[in-house]
């Protein structure tokens, strides 16, 4: 929210473009290598007109994480109409979410290297990944795909998250798998096997 006077629409974009600078930024600096300075000169702006709308660095920082958390919730907590119960129904729904979710950071890099790789919120966003994934294996009554890799529920989808993270910096960002690939390649890995029981 801009301090000091009223928004409008030049208002509007000088605020976006510093977001977007910033974003930049930060991502290719990180934050402690960021300066005010850096920022205004980046989007072509005064100093001044970076204090109508943010507080601080810090302020602007967090309208960021603000918003990849946002983003980031919009597409877990997106479902369908329908609920398909069985292994069936859960494989198609995780490949869906993952692909939206890679779609989402191809088209969303400095912010996912923000909000998801470097701020200090980024482990409550794994955790809440982890959790989003838990839920969906629940919804599709398929507990059995992590009583058969016999450890520690938390333990498995962890490592599937944390296999998620390790394939965004390598795949995504490198551009070597396209998101609907890198979704089949990444569920095929940890769920495409005999759930039957048998070992």
């Amino acid at each position: 929210m801009a301090r000091g006077r009223k928004i409008n629409s030049n208002g509007e974009r000088s605020k976006q473009l510093l977001l977007e600078k910033a974003m930049e930024l930060f991502s290719m600096k990180g934050y402690h290598e960021t300066k005010i300075s850096d920022i205004v000169k980046a989007a072509n702006v005064t100093q001044p007109t970076f204090y109508l709308y943010f507080e601080s660095k810090d302020s602007l920082y967090n309208d960021l994480n603000r918003r990849f958390l946002y983003e980031f919730d919009q597409i877990m907590n997106k479902s369908s109409e329908q609920v398909e119960k069985g292994f069936a129904g859960f494989i198609r729904a995780l490949e869906q979410k993952i692909t939206l979710l890679f779609i989402y950071i191809i088209e969303n890099p400095t912010l996912t290297k923000i909000g998801f790789l470097e701020s200090t919120q980024s482990h409550l966003v794994k955790s809440q990944l982890s959790e989003h994934f838990l839920h969906l294996i629940n919804l599709h009554d398929c507990i059995h795909i992590l009583q058969s890799y016999r450890v520690d529920s938390l333990i498995m989808v962890d490592s599937f998250v944390g296999s998620l993270e390790r394939l965004i910096v390598t795949h995504l960002f490198e551009q070597k798998k396209q998101p609907v690939d890198l979704a089949k390649d990444v569920i095929h890995l940890y769920f495409l096997r005999d759930y039957s029981g048998n070992t």
